[in-house]
Formats: structure tokens, sequence, C-alpha cells
């Protein structure tokens, strides 16, 4: 695939996460199809595709994005200060930066014993449903889903917990190929939410 194609498909790509809520993958896929490359076509890796996010959002969605993120860090860190004894870090687009109301919230936990997470949960009333999903070295974890009310956007958001063992952590603090962290923490996300123009809540 050449670098226009590359280009393109996460152009296209973008508009779908943007307007649509699309995760990555399933944005990138759909992009190549409506673009009438091959089904087989090499895609666009995740930077490339969150670059073109960014210039879409800046574009289209600057009057609107900065406050939605806000508010979904705000709630992230909520859930995160709720159940510290996983040591939650907050991923995907949320931590990115790159969310907006469409966006659900990821959060990975990182047990001594995974089953703890779910008995937790149970304890503190939550409702949730356990899903299967690809984790982030392409491994399969379970992800426990709750709905939960933004107040600040007036709407329920997918919270999604993801739980790894706890020797995955030092893996997960690698940095993306710009030196950028793909995850953070509960102090990492507070100082985000601190450094948040209030304006954009207004």
């Amino acid at each position: 695939m050449n670098t226009t194609d590359a280009e393109a498909i996460a152009a296209t790509a973008a508009r779908l996460i943007v307007e649509e809520g699309l995760e990555y993958g399933p944005a990138k896929r759909r992009a190549a199809k409506a673009l009438g490359l091959s089904a087989r076509s090499a895609l666009p890796s995740n930077e490339l595709t969150e670059q073109a996010v960014r210039e879409y959002l800046s574009v289209f969605c600057a009057d609107t994005q900065p406050a939605e993120l806000a508010a979904l860090r705000e709630l992230a860190l909520q859930w995160m200060r709720r159940l510290p004894e996983f040591r939650p870090h907050l991923s995907g687009a949320v931590w990115r930066g790159t969310a907006t109301r469409l966006s659900d919230i990821y959060i990975q936990w990182f047990c001594d014993d995974a089953k703890s997470a779910e008995l937790s949960l149970i304890d503190k009333g939550v409702r949730y449903e356990v899903h299967a999903v690809s984790g982030f070295k392409g491994e399969t974890v379970d992800a426990l889903s709750v709905r939960s009310r933004c107040n600040l956007l007036g709407e329920e958001i997918g919270v999604h917990f993801m739980v790894y063992d706890y020797d995955d952590l030092r893996g997960a603090l690698l940095p993306d190929a710009n030196g950028q962290p793909w995850r953070g923490d509960t102090a990492a996300v507070q100082r985000l939410v601190d450094s948040s123009d209030a304006r954009t809540l207004e």
C-alpha cells in the first residue's frame, strides 16, 4: 500500500470514528472498502489514523470536542478513584485526547487475581457484562462493561474495564512511536483534568 492509499484510508476512517463512534479497526476496514480497495489491503497504523482524527476534530469539532473530552475524563477519573486497588490506567481516545460524546471509556486494570475484579463490582452493586476482547498485546482478555451516567453530557456512557495480569503492567507503560504513552494512571488523568480549561465545561 502506498502512502497516498494509507492517508486516504486514515482520513476516511477518521470521519467514521468521529461522526459514528467506530473503533479504529472497524473504521479502517470500512474506509478501505468505501474507497474500493481490496479487503486484503494493508491498513494505516493507529498513529497515522489518530493524526487524521485530530485533524478532523480541529476542522469540524473544535467548538464542541474539548468540553466533551473533559467530561469523559472526569467520569473516567471517578471510576479510577472508585477501584484503586486494581491499578487503573486510562487508555483509548479519552486518554489520548481524541474522544467525543460518542466515545466509550476504556480503563485497564492490572490485577494479582483477575476474579477479584468481578467480585469487587458485585460487592459494590455494579451491574456489568463480560466480553472477551483483544488486549494490547493481541491476547484475549476479559472486559467488564458497564453503563455510567455522565452528568456533564447528560447521557449514558459505556465504561469498559479490561482485566490484565499484574505482570502485564510493565509492558503497558511502553510509549508509542512518537514517545507518547498509550495509557495513564490516576495521577496522570488527574493532571489532565486539572489542566483543562474550565470554560470548556460551561
